[in-house]
C-alpha cells in the first residue's frame, strides 16, 4: 500500500512543480505584454493552469504525503523531514501567491516589475532542491 501511496504521492509533485514553474514564467510574459488581447490570453492561460493542473496537482500531493507520514509517523521524528516539510509550506505560499498576482493582473494591476517576477520564477526551483536533497540524502 505504501509504494502505490508513494508512487500518487511523486506523480502528483511531479504534476504541481511543472505547474508552479510554467505559471510563474507565465506571470513574467504577462507583466512585460502591453496588448490587452495577449493579456487577455495569458490570463485564460494561467486561470486554467492554476485550476486544472497546479492547484489540483497540490491537493493531491499534500493528501498522499500527509497519507505517507500517517502510514510511516517515524519519518516525522527526522530533522530532514521537517526541513523538507518547511521547504513544502514554502513551496504551498508561492503557489497561493502566484493565485494572488494572477487576481492582480485580471483586475488590470501591475503588481511587480518583471526582474521581481523573474525571481519570483527561481524559488520554486530552489526550494525543488532542497526537498530532493533532503529525501534522497538524509542528511540530518
Amino acid at each position: 500500500m505504501y509504494q502505490i501511496v508513494l508512487s500518487v504521492h511523486v506523480i502528483a509533485v511531479i504534476s504541481w512543480m511543472a505547474g508552479i514553474l510554467y505559471l510563474l514564467r507565465l506571470l513574467v510574459y504577462h507583466r512585460i505584454e502591453t496588448e490587452k488581447v495577449v493579456k487577455d490570453r495569458f490570463e485564460v492561460m494561467e486561470y486554467r493552469l492554476y485550476r486544472y493542473i497546479t492547484n489540483p496537482a497540490m491537493i493531491v500531493a499534500l493528501v498522499f504525503g500527509v497519507w505517507m507520514l500517517v502510514l510511516n509517523s517515524f519519518l516525522l521524528s527526522q530533522p530532514w523531514m521537517h526541513i523538507k516539510l518547511t521547504a513544502v509550506v514554502l513551496l504551498i505560499g508561492v503557489t497561493h501567491y502566484a493565485k494572488a498576482m494572477m487576481k492582480k493582473f485580471k483586475r488590470g494591476e501591475m503588481p511587480k516589475t518583471e526582474k521581481y517576477f523573474r525571481i519570483l520564477n527561481e524559488i520554486p526551483t530552489l526550494l525543488m532542491i532542497i526537498i530532493v536533497v533532503m529525501v534522497i540524502v538524509r542528511p540530518f
